[in-house]
């Protein structure tokens, strides 16, 4: 089979290693790909919004299997365009991925078919937003409503905050038309964990557990990021917490969409907060998690194309979804600066180190080839993913693997998966 990849991560690097380890996958392309990609597929220098350029190459290529990676082709429609053209394509269609593309949709989406989440509301006027924020409980979540690189939600403990958190987001428009409508919710308190699921429009299959650490710094403080680093499973993801999320979340949110006339195809991201409640969805992603998807694929034991075309005809049921009886840790190194600004363009060292060994990934996140060398290219630039038997022998390969690899600007946070140790 010949397969083409969207994206340009180091999730799209994870899913571009799974295919590869299919016996189907005779050739792989990746659009518009990076560095890392480009070692086990041939990546072409379309962009991921260039829909027609995007489909045309397919036809062209006589392409099998089209797998979109992110977000904003999802939400934008490119599924859509790609199945007029009679290509056969994995990912929700534009009319399920607002499920990600607006965060008032899936809010709704939850109170009308009584799937726990937070308290909300939602605004289009930011002088009703403040107006409401005057008799709030304090702290809130003020959530940008569209796509924001994972950076669109500020947490505000005052008043005051919260008030500039309307003004930033809604009046200054700091995300963009991501802000032209907003989500202001209670502030939920416990564990949070991410679960991937894979969607045939009707059977849903969760992969296993991860937990992401968005914050920028050590200890959970800075800027909100895409995701400093994650591990894999959540030792807080117990069956009890499983067996009340496919009872009142999992298999619910795909019947709702199936209801709405939105049947979800592809893959969904849960996040959850544990609370004393119950658990509870704090988002939906319309995609496999970045860097989630760099500890889940890896120990995930199924052929993916096998996943992905089940998935595409409707027949998810008939698969049995199986991971590894291990762990996996991902410790993202970025350019210091990120989230806010950086430089870009430093050589990056020590990459051969990965080369044959087992249980040792290091997936490009923002990289580039220059003048024959693989330089930085983005704000978060690798991900060092390892393996162990247990969550702590894991955590430990992975940042003893951080030091196989050098450039300058590097930063990264030392705490990656610490709350194992409170498990």
């Amino acid at each position: 089979m010949k397969i083409l990849i969207v994206g340009s991560g180091g999730r799209e690097h994870a899913i571009a290693a799974a295919v590869a380890k299919s016996p189907k996958a005779d050739k792989i392309y990746c659009a518009p790909g990076n560095a890392g990609i480009a070692q086990i597929a041939e990546c072409v220098p379309i962009g991921a919004m260039e829909f027609d350029k995007l489909t045309a190459f397919a036809k062209e290529k006589s392409i099998d299997l089209t797998i979109v990676g992110m977000d904003d082709p999802l939400v934008g429609g490119l599924v859509d365009v790609m199945e007029a053209a009679g290509l056969r394509v994995f990912g929700p269609r534009k009319n399920a991925a607002i499920l990600e593309g607006s965060k008032a949709f899936s809010k709704d989406l939850m109170k009308k078919y009584k799937i726990p989440t937070a308290a909300y509301e939602n605004f289009d006027d930011p002088q009703k937003a403040l107006t409401y924020l005057e008799t709030a409980k304090m702290p809130v979540v003020l959530k940008a409503d569209g796509l924001a690189l994972g950076k669109g939600v500020l947490i505000c403990e005052t008043l005051e905050e919260a008030k500039e958190g309307v003004r930033t987001i809604m009046e200054d428009k700091k995300f963009g038309a991501a802000g032209n409508r907003m989500v202001i919710e209670e502030f939920m308190t416990g564990r949070e964990v991410s679960v991937l699921s894979f969607v045939d429009g009707k059977t849903i299959k969760i992969m296993s557990s991860a937990q992401d650490h968005k914050r920028a710094l050590d200890g959970d403080q800075g800027l909100n990021t895409g995701g400093m680093g994650t591990f894999s499973p959540s030792p807080f993801y117990t069956e009890e917490v499983d067996a009340l999320c496919h009872k009142y979340i999992y298999q619910a949110t795909v019947d709702a969409m199936a209801a709405e006339g939105r049947p979800f195809q592809g893959v969904i991201f849960f996040g959850l907060m544990l609370t004393k409640d119950g658990p509870k969805v704090l988002e939906y992603n319309a995609r496999f998690g970045d860097p989630e998807a760099q500890v889940v694929l890896p120990r995930m034991k199924n052929d993916m194309i096998d996943v992905v075309e089940a998935c595409i005809d409707g027949t998810l049921d008939q698969i049995e979804l199986s991971f590894e009886d291990n762990a996996a840790v991902c410790v993202i190194l970025a350019s210091e600066g990120y989230p806010v600004s950086y430089e870009k363009g430093f050589e990056i060292t020590g990459l051969h180190n990965f080369e044959d060994k087992d249980g040792y990934y290091c997936f490009h996140a923002g990289t580039a080839v220059k003048n024959n060398k693989i330089v930085t290219n983005g704000g978060r630039v690798l991900g060092v993913t390892a393996k162990g038997a247990t969550l702590q022998e894991a955590r430990a390969n992975a940042y003893a693997a951080t030091e196989w690899v050098r450039f300058d600007n590097r930063y990264m946070r030392h705490d990656i998966g610490k709350a194992i140790d409170e498990a």
